[in-house]
């Protein structure tokens, strides 16, 4: 979040944890007052003002507390929902405020003069808004309307009925916003408390609105994804990870795809990337496919949000029996399909005109995933692949001899190894595919090579059970492939680095039996000379070692003295 976007949180006691927050009321009127300016204190110091991010931490266990008897998996679709429809209400209302400013100017070339009639019919003027691609928002779909009754029996029906006028007013979300608010299994009043809750979020002051919101959605969807476990896979992946994609690939512009999207994650990053790199928005066009109906309404609020043009498709569907861009070829594509699926339904594709280096095994579509990708590039595109480390050296089914076609087809470009912990839903090891159609695309020609990364020492511990990649290792992780190609995109020469990385032949990789996994190529880390020689070493050692075992059985002897003395001995 931007710093003009945070807000004030009531200093917690010494004994507060950040999950023991009180009482929902007192919580709320906190909030409330909070987003006013802070007053003096006794000694005329303001109370200082909490990050954004810890904003974002008190909505989410304050959000917490309301699901009652519902599960996360249900109870995300209503939160972020709420969120969604209270940020394109606050844009519309500030466009209003825009609206009404221009108008009422008599220095506006759109001055309409004094009469407030005329003011209010332009508030109402579609053309004022569509121009500045603001979603249209009929009256009793604003947000203001719907919090007036809020603490109404029928306050989730209300919301539905509000989700209705505004995809029928809106051509781009149409189909794509989740009503379940009337059917929502909560407590009396509960949701009445949430709408109150997200009302204490303003996003239409903002100049970044756009971005305020994406961050807090994204928030929400990697909160989400911890606490429905394997499930919350399906929607999010974590955006570090995201991040090494993007930087490797570095898509500046041209049509970006994601054969099974979920919350749009990859897009999410690839813009960031593309302004980033003093690129505009519309350099590049988006184009995604998911077959879960819940995931997709995700990924188009998610999206929308952000103010992004993105082709989803017609619907929801299943990217191997119906591909929503069956003549569209891709100059980017970035994805992290489900690892290791088994009913893909691969039975039904014997003679696909995708499986180029062969048919896929029926049980495992870890390879259908990567053809699909190369039948999608365009010439000259490149694809970044998260898949599971067993995709790099399974020999199950056939896929050793497809993956063997696809580097003596020259497709594989990048391999990199990834630390594990990477995932809140699983705990499989992970690895990056880059393919490639071209290879002379770049800079370099690296025809007949392939760069083999390892990565797993990188990273550092977020959680207990939790790894990131930090800004520096993604910043290597690209650094070090832009090098190796030689594009531009750094200044270095490429190097070869014990350990780390290495640039190996087509005769090396196929005497590794076309096993792709990058510890084989990039060897031991060099280890610095300590000046001992081997002999002095290995006497030094073995004599400590020879005297904590000592003094081992020394404390072995005293702790079974101490023992028996306790009447605790060996009978």
């Amino acid at each position: 979040m931007t710093d003009s976007a945070t807000f004030t949180i009531p200093e917690a006691d010494d004994d507060e944890t950040g999950e023991d927050l009180g009482g929902l009321d007192d919580l709320l009127a906190s909030l409330r007052s909070e987003a006013e300016p802070a007053p003096k204190r006794g000694r005329g110091k303001a109370k200082q003002e909490a990050p954004a991010k810890d904003f974002k931490a008190v909505l989410w266990a304050s959000a917490d507390k309301l699901r009652a008897q519902m599960d996360a998996a249900e109870y995300k679709h209503l939160v972020l929902g709420l969120i969604f429809l209270k940020y394109i209400s606050d844009t519309f209302a500030a466009q209003q405020g825009k609206v009404l400013q221009t108008v009422s100017n008599p220095e506006s070339d759109f001055y309409l003069g004094d009469d407030p009639a005329d003011h209010q019919a332009a508030l109402e003027d579609r053309d004022y808004y569509t121009q500045e691609n603001v979603f249209w928002v009929p009256a009793d779909a604003r947000w203001e309307s719907l919090r007036a009754r809020a603490k109404q029996a029928d306050i989730g029906q209300l919301i539905d009925k509000a989700l209705i006028a505004i995809e029928n007013e809106n051509q781009t979300l149409r189909g794509k916003l989740d009503k379940r608010f009337g059917a929502a299994q909560l407590e009396p009043g509960r949701l009445g408390e949430l709408v109150d809750l997200i009302s204490t979020i303003g996003f239409g002051d903002n100049q970044r609105s756009g971005d305020v919101l994406g961050e807090v959605y994204e928030y929400f969807l990697g909160q989400f994804a911890s606490a429905e476990g394997k499930k919350g896979g399906q929607f999010y992946t974590p955006a570090h990870v995201v991040k090494t994609l993007v930087a490797v690939l570095a898509p500046h512009k041209g049509r970006i795809y994601d054969p099974c999207c979920g919350s749009g994650g990859m897009f999410v990053q690839s813009e960031k990337f593309i302004q980033a790199h003093g690129g505009k928005r519309d350099d590049a066009s988006i184009y995604g496919q998911e077959s879960n109906p819940t995931t997709w309404r995700l990924a188009a609020m998610n999206l929308a949000i952000r103010g992004f043009n993105v082709n989803l498709g017609q619907e929801p569907a299943d990217t191997f029996a119906r591909d929503q861009f069956p003549d569209q070829k891709f100059d980017y594509i970035l994805a992290n399909p489900p690892f290791n699926i088994s009913d893909w339904g691969g039975e039904k594709y014997e003679s696909d005109p995708r499986w180029l280096y062969g048919r896929p095994p029926v049980g495992n579509a870890n390879y259908a995933w990567l053809q699909h990708m190369l039948w999608k590039l365009r010439p000259g595109g490149e694809a970044g692949v998260v898949l599971a480390n067993g995709s790099m050296s399974s020999h199950q089914s056939g896929e050793g001899q497809i993956r063997e076609a696809m580097v003596r087809g020259d497709v594989v470009e990048v391999m990199v190894a990834l630390p594990g912990q990477l995932f809140l839903n699983t705990q499989i090891p992970v690895c990056l595919w880059f393919l490639t159609n071209d290879k002379t695309q770049r800079g370099r020609d690296r025809r007949g090579e392939t760069l083999f990364i390892d990565a797993r020492q990188l990273g550092r511990m977020k959680t207990r059970v939790e790894r990131v990649l930090t800004d520096e290792d993604i910043a290597k992780i690209g650094d070090t492939v832009h090098a190796w190609r030689g594009d531009g995109e750094v200044s270095a020469a490429y190097e070869d680095v014990a350990g780390f990385c290495y640039n190996a032949k087509l005769e090396q990789i196929e005497k590794n039996g076309f096993v792709l996994t990058p510890g084989r190529y990039v060897g031991a880390a060099d280890v610095e000379d300590d000046g001992e020689a081997f002999e002095e070493k290995m006497k030094r050692l073995t004599g400590l070692l020879k005297q904590q075992q000592e003094e081992g059985s020394k404390l072995d002897a005293a702790i079974a003295r101490n023992l028996a003395w306790l009447g605790f001995g060996a009978e």
